[in-house]
């Protein structure tokens, strides 16, 4: 749905211009609705030319022309953003933020009562319009400011709404899960390659194979352990294989490696919530 708003990505690295590219793409903004504020003048530049889209050294005019802000610095200078956007923002504006680990709680004591906030996590794979995205609303946002926050991370992949105190597990799983996917590409690829496969063969199909075996998870709702039964054939090769990733406890690696990423989630957390006390 095209969201009829002006926009204003106050930070412009990778993650927000995935967001511009998305929003383009799928009709969500027009780029004469959207402005970039960004320090680096080539920077600007870059996304001026590539979109289309207004670009300004100023994050206090780019709050005063639109209605909807994303939050897009990181995390380290929010408070810095925030205290300087603070006397533009009024109840009339949506605040949407995606700083990792920023509770809403932090930005509403910089933004003042009333603040309409909407705190997201997304991921890396954005920035190929495959994404995952979950968001959490703070107590003055509406029913339809979060479903205007839905909107926009959809154009860049999949949007899930849960409590924010489940974003540290968000996280955990699906922030910082693309690396721990990433060493299972790499790690299937080097066994190609050790079994003679050349190196590009060996990660073109490591890589396809993790994008289907997804899709096929997603597009037919099956529980992965019955997909990975019609896989598993009697005495089969793949069996073979299960067996040794079980006997090296590939399961309680992943699931440790996820407990792990969102205990230090929550750390962080506890520390950006204790510095804007």
């Amino acid at each position: 749905m095209a969201l009829g708003k002006k926009i204003a990505f106050l930070g412009s690295g990778n993650m927000a211009e995935a967001l511009v590219k998305g929003l383009l793409a799928a009709g969500t903004a027009a780029a004469d609705e959207i402005v970039c504020a960004e320090p680096r003048a080539e920077r600007r530049e870059e996304l001026r030319k590539r979109h289309g889209v207004a670009v300004t050294t100023s994050n206090l005019e780019a709050v005063k022309q639109a209605q909807l802000l994303v939050l897009s610095v990181k995390p380290q200078v929010m408070d810095a953003l925030l205290d300087e956007i603070a006397p533009a923002v009024d109840h009339s504006k949506l605040v949407i933020s995606i700083a990792a680990g920023v509770p809403i709680s932090a930005i509403a004591r910089r933004l003042g009562a009333g603040a309409r906030i909407v705190r997201t996590m997304p991921n890396t794979p954005a920035l190929v319009g495959e994404g995952a995205t979950a968001l959490a609303r703070g107590p003055h946002a509406t029913d339809a400011d979060l479903g205007q926050a839905v909107a926009l991370f959809e154009a860049v992949g999949t949007a899930v709404v849960v409590d924010e105190h489940l974003l540290d597990a968000v996280t955990g799983l699906s922030g910082s899960g693309p690396a721990f996917v990433f060493l299972a590409v790499e790690a299937l690829a080097d066994g190609g390659v050790k079994m003679g496969l050349p190196r590009h063969v060996a990660l073109a199909l490591a890589a396809q194979t993790v994008v289907g075996s997804g899709k096929l998870v997603l597009e037919t709702g099956d529980h992965p352990g019955k997909l990975k039964d019609q896989v598993t054939s009697p005495a089969g090769t793949t069996i073979a294989g299960v067996h040794a990733l079980e006997a090296a406890g590939f399961r309680a690696a992943l699931i440790a490696a996820v407990e792990a990423a969102t205990r230090r989630s929550r750390e962080l957390g506890e520390l950006a919530a204790a510095a804007a006390r």
